[in-house]
């Protein structure tokens, strides 16, 4: 394999870097990531077309080869004999963190398993980006994109639905449109925010309750973010009043309207106010 001979930086370990690149703007890229992308013997990128024009605008002259989804098998042991040379490779997506719903994982796996340096960079991730604007809870499970198939969508809702925490995933607004029957119906009661086109001049954060979403016009395009909130919390009363309560609603029942010995006792304790009201009732009409 034909690659780019660079100089030899004694502060920059030999081996495999990961390397998140900008998800719409591309000053969102970090200082290492620019430093290790122009000392790199070779950049692994989904579409070259795509990647040509970040390097280009931070000048950066690394050959590229094309590595996607339909050929990174087919790439491995190429890639993987140039590292075992020595070589420092960079693997980049065409946005975001390679590896989380990118190309990138079967490299890293065969990385660890012939024990060559796999070195990460923190950097921009459309699912961290969709999560810190939310204010849904911290604690999330990411999905990653949905299957092509209606059914297999509802499937997958119906298991993590279940989960108490918030949910992330990536869709296609055409897909969404077609799914937003499905949501409504597992994640009733629940919020959820829809991020579109992140970081660039036209981004859009959209938040809904689910139970009042309606199909999008045939405008909405694009790949979407989707967070949905974690489960609502049920205040939990008791099923029963206490013996207590009972006696207190005996002495009041002559002195007090049902409708105010009702509020009185609600207030200091998590008992419903049917269970205090139909207590009531029982004991005027005894």
């Amino acid at each position: 394999m034909a690659i780019n001979p660079k100089s030899n930086n004694k502060d920059i370990k030999k081996g495999l870097y990961l390397i998140p690149t900008p998800i719409g703007n591309l000053g969102d890229i970090t200082l290492r990531a620019v430093e290790i992308l122009k000392i790199s013997n070779l950049i692994l990128c989904e579409d070259t077309r795509v990647s040509s024009k970040l390097l280009d605008k931070f000048k950066i002259k690394t050959k590229l080869m094309s590595n996607h989804k339909f050929n990174e098998k087919k790439n491995l042991s190429k890639v993987i004999d140039c590292l075992k040379e020595g070589q420092i490779i960079s693997l980049i997506s065409d946005a975001g963190t390679p590896g989380i719903s990118d190309p990138g994982a079967i490299l890293v796996k065969e990385c660890v398993k012939e024990k060559i340096n796999v070195t990460p960079l923190p950097g921009a991730s459309a699912v961290s980006t969709a999560m810190s604007i939310s204010g849904f809870s911290e604690k999330y499970f990411f999905y990653g994109f949905f299957p092509s198939k209606l059914k297999d969508i509802q499937n997958d809702l119906k298991l993590i639905s279940k989960l108490d925490c918030s949910i992330i995933f990536f869709i296609s607004s055409k897909k969404f449109n077609k799914g937003i029957k499905i949501i409504k119906e597992i994640f009733l009661d629940r919020e959820i925010l829809i991020c579109r086109e992140m970081t660039k001049f036209y981004e859009e954060y959209i938040r809904y309750k689910v139970d009042d979403l309606e199909n999008f016009d045939d405008h909405f395009k694009g790949e979407l973010t989707i967070v949905i909130s974690e489960k609502k919390k049920i205040k939990k009363s008791s099923l029963l009043l206490s013996e207590s309560d009972k006696s207190i609603i005996r002495k009041m029942i002559n002195k007090l309207s049902v409708k105010e010995i009702t509020s009185l006792i609600s207030q200091n304790n998590e008992i419903s106010k049917k269970e205090i009201y139909n207590y009531c009732l029982k004991i005027k009409n005894e």
